[in-house]
């Protein structure tokens, strides 16, 4: 069977989806050419490819009842199946009486309402989302030992197939895939060789088509092709700043090319243009810069110049274009040549801080902290109270849209999504950006299933405003004491909105200039004390004191392990007047601050520092780790109503006696009781991201209140 006679035949389809769903699933198979379902045991534990696959379910109540999923493959997907109509039941009714009732006694009306509605339609929408909620409550209801399936499928048979996604099959919710503009498979869509190809791999090897393990690829690429370009010219040049802030304007500029925000493939013919002659460079990089930070014409660019977008912003402000020599415009051609669009922003803030910092670089082919790692804590910390907030929007919504009042449906989402658009995230230890950035995936995620409700409610004037009123990089929040990786996190949240402005949009619709804005909303400076002066240590001979700068590794030569590099030293200051510094305005708190253990905090930060810093922080023991300052100001913010989560990645002495004081004052009862752990995992794997080590961790999510949490494996 090929496409056209598959939709020939099932185009015309109605009635029940029971009477049509297995034949539908059948020919569908055929026309993927992968193997049919397999018939049913009576030993369920061997059902892992059959249709009405049992399973029991918990209800809210505590109660079980059973359940039958339509069709089930282990380890690939659950398919939740329902039948559309074209027409309205009840006009179909009409007139006709009792002559329509099916087999189970019902007429097309009772039909209807059981959620085979008419297509297009808030209440053939509402069926088709309720029916992605029971799905997802199937997965949860696996046996133990068959895991959480990649992929859930919803189809009305017949008309489409919406495809969902988790690759990390641990729980949390699923998400239209590949975005939000490409979920949802027409029978038409199935004349497309590449969605054949997709749906065939979701039957036979849906982990193929998990996008991270590509986006890793690119982005450790990348990140090589930079590092050797910084080394090479940082030996001529001697100024590290200048030329990290340089890299980082051309890899935004190849980005901004394959994203068509400047004409595709200009960027590197001119690099081709001008690589035997690579005096000519540095101006016209100097006048394509120029160009982007204005929005104006520029001859760099095409054989007769083009007139390119206004990008605005920090990046372009500084224009400066450092000379390069032949190789290393090879080598910027070969960086070029990687799709900058699969570049991962959850890692590439680590790898580039790295590629970019001498100090950093040897590094560079170390482990890093895995995205999924991240996403366990983004998700129970933002995700999953933002998450309540919209399903309870979405089904007030649909009742009332499924009631005929379009109106208050439509208001009730735009008022959902308003608040969204105001949330605001804080990672007051923020590094590179890399939580930052997740939630910023996570949360553009949900606001794209918000934007897709809308858009079926036919709310145009809301979506044709959306400039104003959507999340963007100013939602989210950082404090950094290092300042290139401070550069580094402002840059990775510009290119992950980017990224996801594409993905929600689609490629043609460009984002309104100007492209970056003039904001900068990761801070520069120390997360926990601020002071009215500093002075400087001196020895007895008025030489500054000095100290390993607490960062700088180098490769021990025996072993080949990283340890502390004490060549590189940093002066130590003394801090007048010390107090709590201010952190701004949030609704959540996430991060993974520094791990220093109470006893190397002298070492590592300097005993003036951490004189000033208990002196500000008096009310706390003077025995806890540096990242206990970081919980006990997240808790205690999350007690007085300003924040209503917080989620810190610490070390497993957190629950130690050294630090259970500050524990024992915001969670104990008897002391008021002000947060609970919401989640919390004692005891998991991490990368240490100074020494590169694995280590072990603990994950806390703290909320308001007196309520029960869950802990996590």
């Amino acid at each position: 069977m090929d496409a056209d006679e598959f939709i020939a035949k099932w185009q015309v389809s109605g009635g029940n989806e029971r009477a049509n769903t297995q034949l539908f699933v059948t020919d569908l198979c055929a026309l993927l050419g992968v193997d049919q379902p397999q018939p049913t045991q009576s030993d369920t534990v061997r059902n892992d490819y059959v249709f009405e696959r049992h399973v029991v379910k918990a209800e809210i109540d505590g109660t079980t009842s059973n359940g039958w999923i339509d069709l089930y493959k282990r380890d690939c997907f659950i398919l939740e199946a329902k039948q559309g109509s074209a027409a309205d039941a009840n006009a179909v009714d009409e007139g006709r009486g009792d002559a329509l009732r099916d087999l189970f006694g019902q007429t097309a009306a009772e039909r209807f309402k059981r959620g085979m509605a008419k297509r297009g339609t808030e209440q053939w929408t509402g069926a088709m989302l309720r029916a992605a909620g029971q799905a997802d409550g199937y997965a949860r209801a696996l046996p133990e030992g068959h895991g959480w399936p990649p992929f859930l499928l919803v189809s009305d048979i017949g008309y489409c197939i919406d495809v969902y996604a988790n690759f990390a099959c641990d729980g949390r919710p699923y998400v239209p895939f590949p975005d939000r503009r490409r979920f949802r498979i027409t029978l038409e869509d199935l004349r497309d060789e590449d969605v054949l190809t997709r749906l065939a791999a979701i039957w036979t090897a849906p982990m193929l088509l998990d996008p991270s393990a590509e986006a890793a690829r690119v982005t450790r690429e990348v990140a090589n092709h930079l590092a050797a370009l910084a080394k090479n010219i940082e030996a001529r040049e001697q100024n590290p700043d200048r030329v990290a802030a340089f890299l980082m304007r051309l890899l935004f500029t190849m980005f901004a090319e394959d994203t068509r925000l400047i004409p595709k493939k200009s960027f590197s013919a001119l690099l081709a243009k001008v690589r035997d002659r690579p005096e000519n460079l540095p101006p016209q990089l100097t006048d394509l810069w120029k160009a982007m930070d204005k929005g104006r014409f520029t001859g760099a660019l095409g054989e007769a110049g083009e007139t390119v977008r206004r990008f605005n912003g920090y990046l372009f402000k500084d224009t400066t274009a450092i000379a390069l020599t032949t190789g290393e415009i090879d080598v910027l051609l070969g960086a070029a040549k990687a799709d900058w669009r699969q570049v991962e922003p959850a890692i590439f803030g680590t790898l580039l801080e790295r590629a970019l910092n001498p100090k950093e670089r040897a590094k560079l082919g170390a482990h890093y902290t895995p995205r999924a790692y991240v996403e366990r804590l983004v998700g129970p910390t933002i995700m999953e109270p933002l998450r309540e907030d919209w399903l309870g929007a979405r089904t007030a919504a649909m009742e009332a849209a499924e009631a005929g009042d379009r109106e208050k449906a439509r208001r009730l989402v735009e008022a959902f999504h308003g608040q969204l658009a105001q949330t605001k995230v804080l990672d007051p230890a923020c590094g590179t950006g890399n939580f930052l950035y997740v939630a910023l995936a996570r949360m553009k995620e949900l606001e794209g299933e918000v934007l897709e409700l809308l858009e079926e409610l036919g709310d145009e004037r809301y979506l044709a405003e959306l400039s104003g009123h959507t999340i963007t990089p100013e939602n989210f929040l950082g404090i950094e004491i290092n300042p290139r990786a401070a550069e580094i996190a402002q840059l990775v949240l510009w290119i992950g909105y980017l990224q996801w402005h594409f993905r929600v949009n689609g490629e043609d619709r460009m984002p309104e200039p100007p492209v970056l804005r003039d904001v900068k909303t990761i801070e520069c400076r120390d997360a926990l004390i601020e002071w009215d002066r500093r002075e400087l240590v001196r020895d007895d001979q008025n030489r500054p004191v000095t100290r390993w700068d607490g960062t700088t590794m180098k490769r021990q030569a025996s072993t080949n392990r990283l340890i502390p590099d004490e060549s590189a030293r940093a002066e130590i200051y003394r801090y007048i007047e010390p107090r709590q510094a201010r952190w701004p305005d949030a609704n959540f708190i996430i991060g993974n601050p520094p791990f220093i253990g109470c006893r190397r905090m002298r070492k590592r930060l300097s005993s003036p520092y951490v004189d000033a810093l208990r002196l500000a922080y008096n009310d706390l023991s003077g025995e806890i780790d540096f990242v206990t300052y970081w919980w006990a100001r997240s808790a205690m913010l999350v007690g007085i109503g300003k924040v209503r989560r917080f989620g810190l990645i610490t070390t497993k002495t957190i629950a130690q006696p050294s630090n259970r004081s500050v524990l024992r004052e915001h969670l104990e009862k008897d002391r008021g009781r002000l947060i609970h752990l919401k989640f919390a995992i004692p005891n998991h794997p991490w990368h240490d991201q100074e020494t590169t080590a694995s280590v072990r961790i603990a994950m806390t999510v703290g909320a308001a209140g007196d309520s029960a949490g869950c802990c996590g494996q």
